[in-house]
């Protein structure tokens, strides 16, 4: 493992990997605040709903 070490600059791979990460992580709350079922800030949009047939018949 130390081998590893001596071909990247730690500092530097940790920065990348900070960076990668929390660009990953912006990435999936933007995917989830697109979707209906997930976006905290709005709340849930109302589904449509199509017209609703009640039947009065109780024979």
């Amino acid at each position: 493992m130390w081998r590893i070490w001596t071909l990247f600059d730690p500092r530097r791979a940790l920065v990348a990997l900070a960076i990668f990460l929390f660009a990953l992580a912006l990435l999936i709350h933007f995917i989830l605040l697109s979707t209906s079922r997930f976006n905290w800030i709005e709340g849930p949009k109302p589904m449509k709903t199509s017209a609703v047939i009640t039947s009065t018949d109780f024979a």
